[in-house]
């Protein structure tokens, strides 16, 4: 395979820029001429212009802007065998080898159809004396790959898709907005999702808003007057001292009979038969544009990179694949396949088999919905009458980390639903310490979904000594029966003692739970920790404002970010803006390294270069600071450019959390308290860390902990995302990229 082709089709997705360039420097990079397809299968359709090649430098600069550069379009000669003919005919004219398709589930079934009629089209094209028989012979099939790009996250093959995360950025920017005005004049509000006939934004942008209500296709209410029951749980919600109200409703929405849903049938509803005043928000387009999140930069890239893998490898014949994304980890799926099970989900809700539906959306679809059934009640289910009703302490611990009250209302709730009692301990460990401890109830937790910080406090104290004591006291007062920490590496290192100090005092012979809590995402048992998606969401944001003001006077920005001594946020921040270096502590940083890299700035900058970016990790090296490097830098690059660093600092544990981690902190929450119930009804006393590994929630043994942790740096042994270094190194492609060629950033 000499040339490759790729296009962007259907509707636009934020991140498909991300994924071109990736597909472009990644094809370049393995010798590969690559050919971007303008406007989609219109472009492919009317060729000429439309095909043309595409350089290193093109692509530079396009990380942060939505909706794609190469452009879309709907494409009706296509569905025609004789627009399917011209296309094949443009491929053949520019010897096109191969094509990366990046789109929905129409696009990719028309890539499929072009591949299982090519030789059939061919054939004729030969015939018809449109091509020659050299030039067929050439290319007796197509291999085609496909990259997911929608915002409705309906496609198998991938646990979610190019677009999805920032569409529920869009969603829950939107509803934090709505709910503080619905508060003011205790107002209801319906608020219309996209996704189709799939209900992942609603219901996703329901468990992290906090909605009190939500309509999705795969599971309709099952109740013929459902409009009753809707109004009950809002009236009940009232009572109980909610001042607003608000439903989520899917633009596919329907009932058990499979009529549709209408926010204005919704709205209608509430008016009429709760007598408030009620307001319908129509969110639209708003979720396709704008830039993209920093999860869909990091996504698009590796599914760029993985697609020219993937093609440059298949035989001629080789069925077409899509690459995806399943369990934090890069997956090839025959294209037939995904087209199959993903008209298969359709098929079911057409044909009223609800149930059918929501099983085929996979386990993890139909687990949020039970857990957003539970999390929208107005009141909890009542305790059993012969019920043991456990005491189960919740605190917080280590740093502040956006998602840690998100996790807690979470386990607050589930447990309340359980039938247990709900303690929550303020100003983490000090509070044990102090018997700062109170039951919480259903309401005491309204609102902290949306809410960044700690509503109970947080802080880095570790007891030692008669903390223990104290702490010991405080648990056998209140009769505490299992323990759930939320925090970071102080909070993991506070319940290890306890743990460890059983023998000692009866009272930690509990079981105990750490849920991971820290925007370093430095915690054992886990590849990710609630918080370190929203803090790389603030890296960036921060990051795309620095490159639009460098850009304007050739300078050079060097900017700092946390992570300690683990470079999780330095070098996933880099992959999601296109910093030229990263500087991490897992590396180190030599005199060496940095003369080298102040030399080929200037050599850039020499050649027409305007922007210059370095992330560096706080922690990267001790002598070798962010202000050494920018003096460095700016004595170096003389009048070629100036420097300019920039310490993001604490702004990076601040803000409301993202939606990732507002879904991540109530998946892990409630399998935190079901745990422990488990545990704690069973009378066995277990310490654990909950985690995800491999997109599985999973348990580590706090045994286990200490071979699992470099203690000395605070971060893990295994540090999963050091496996996108060369990735990172790729993209940026050290010596090449900064050779100029027109590219105005990056």
């Amino acid at each position: 395979m000499k040339r490759i082709g790729v296009f962007t089709s259907g509707g636009d997705a934020p991140g498909m820029n991300a994924a071109l360039r990736a597909v472009v420097r990644t094809g370049l990079n393995h010798g590969l001429e690559v050919y971007a397809i303008y406007e989609g299968y219109s472009g492919l359709v009317e060729g000429g212009e439309n095909i043309r090649p595409m350089s290193w430098g093109e692509v530079g600069g396009i990380l942060h802007l939505g909706g794609t550069v190469i452009g879309s379009a709907r494409c009706k000669e296509f569905r025609e065998r004789a627009g399917r003919l011209r296309a094949v005919r443009n491929l053949l004219l520019h010897e096109i080898d191969g094509l990366i398709v990046i789109g929905g589930d129409g696009s990719l079934t028309g890539a499929y159809l072009l591949h299982n009629e090519w030789q059939d089209l061919v054939e004729e094209l030969v015939e018809t004396g449109q091509v020659t028989k050299k030039a067929a012979s050439r290319h007796k099939a197509l291999p085609v790959v496909g990259i997911i790009g929608s915002i409705d996250n309906d496609m198998f093959g991938s646990d979610i898709t190019t677009g999805t995360d920032t569409a529920l950025h869009r969603i829950v920017d939107a509803t934090d907005a709505i709910s503080s005005t619905a508060a003011s004049h205790q107002r209801s509000f319906v608020v219309e999702v996209m996704g189709r006939n799939c209900g992942y934004l609603a219901l996703m942008g329901a468990m992290a808003s906090g909605a009190d209500w939500v309509l999705i296709p795969e599971s309709p209410p099952d109740v013929d007057d459902w409009e009753e029951k809707m109004c009950e749980k809002l009236r009940k919600g009232r009572l109980m001292g909610r001042r607003d109200s608000m439903v989520i409703v899917a633009e596919g929405a329907r009932d058990c009979n499979g009529n549709p849903i209408t926010s204005r049938h919704v709205k209608e509803v509430i008016e009429e038969r709760l007598g408030e005043d009620v307001r319908i928000t129509v969110l639209g387009h708003v979720q396709r544009g704008g830039s993209p999140s920093a999860f869909d930069r990091n996504l698009s890239t590796q599914l760029g990179v993985e697609a020219v893998e993937t093609i440059s490898t298949m035989a001629g014949e080789a069925e077409p694949l899509i690459v995806g994304f399943q369990g934090n980890k890069l997956t090839r799926t025959p294209l037939r396949v995904a087209l199959e099970k993903t008209k298969a989900v359709a098929d079911a809700v057409a044909a009223r088999k609800f149930d059918e539906a929501l099983e085929l959306r996979g386990a993890a679809f139909g687990r949020s919905f039970e857990v957003v059934r539970t999390l929208v009640r107005a009141t909890p289910h009542p305790p059993a009458p012969d019920q043991r009703r456990l005491r189960i302490a919740i605190m917080h611990g280590g740093g502040p980390a956006p998602g840690m009250n998100t996790a807690a209302r979470a386990a607050v709730r589930i447990g309340i639903d359980r039938g247990h009692i709900m303690l929550g301990v303020r100003n983490a460990f000090r509070g044990l310490i102090n018997n700062e401890i109170n039951e919480f109830n259903w309401m005491s937790v309204n609102g902290w979904a949306t809410r960044g910080g700690s509503e109970l406090g947080t802080n880095r104290t570790i007891p030692k000594g008669r903390d223990l004591y104290a702490i010991a006291r405080s648990l056998e007062e209140h009769q505490i029966d299992g323990i759930l920490m939320i925090g970071g590496w102080s909070g993991y290192q506070s319940i290890l003692e306890l743990y460890n100090q059983r023998k000692n005092y009866p009272a930690f012979d509990i079981p105990m739970i750490c849920l991971p809590a820290t925007i370093n995402n430095n915690l054992p048992g886990t590849e990710l920790s609630v918080g370190a998606d929203t803090a790389l969401n603030s890296i960036v944001s921060a990051v795309d404002k620095i490159k639009q003001s460098a850009v304007a006077s050739q300078r050079a920005f060097i900017v700092e970010v946390m992570g300690y001594y683990c470079g999780y946020l330095a070098l996933m921040g880099a992959l999601a803006t296109g910093a030229e270096r990263v500087y991490l502590h897992e590396e180190g940083v030599s005199m060496r390294d940095l003369v080298a890299d102040v030399e080929e700035f200037r050599e850039a900058f020499k050649k027409g270069k305007r922007l210059g970016l370095v992330i560096r990790n706080e922690m990267a090296n001790e002598v070798y600071t962010t202000n050494f490097m920018r003096m460095l830098f700016e004595e170096e690059g003389g009048d070629l450019f100036d420097v300019r660093q920039a310490i993001l600092g604490h702004m990076q544990q601040g803000g409301t959390p993202s939606p990732f981690d507002r879904i991540f902190a109530t998946r892990l929450g409630v399998n935190c308290i079901d745990t422990l119930v488990d545990y704690i009804e069973r009378r066995e006393t277990v310490g654990l860390c909950i985690g995800q590994v491999r997109g599985e929630v999973s348990f580590t043994h706090l045994d286990d902990v200490p071979r699992l942790m470099d203690y000395e740096h605070s971060r893990p042994v295994r540090q999963w995302w050091m496996d996108l270094r060369p990735i990172a190194n790729l993209l940026a492609r050290q010596g090449y990229s900064l050779t100029g060629e027109g590219e105005t950033a990056e």
